[in-house]
């Protein structure tokens, strides 16, 4: 299932965790390497990506930190 662009979810590829589609390579790898201190270009070249596939990535993360709500406990 398509959940944003170049974005899918399937319940057979990486336990249904999001991933750019067509691959196995989910976005928390993605944002993972990236935190890391790898470039757009590495994981693109490591991981047979696009910098629009990256840049998916980024947005989607982006969205779902956008609509996160945190409530103060105590």
């Amino acid at each position: 299932m398509k959940i944003a662009p170049r974005i899918v979810v399937d319940p057979k590829v990486c336990f249904g965790k999001p991933v750019i589609e067509g691959t196995r390579v989910s976005i928390e790898l993605i944002l993972g390497r990236l935190a890391g201190g790898m470039s757009t270009e590495d994981v693109c070249d490591e991981y047979q990506l696009s910098r629009e596939d990256v840049l998916a990535a980024l947005a989607y993360a982006a969205k779902a930190v956008a609509t996160e709500e945190i409530r103060a406990v105590g």
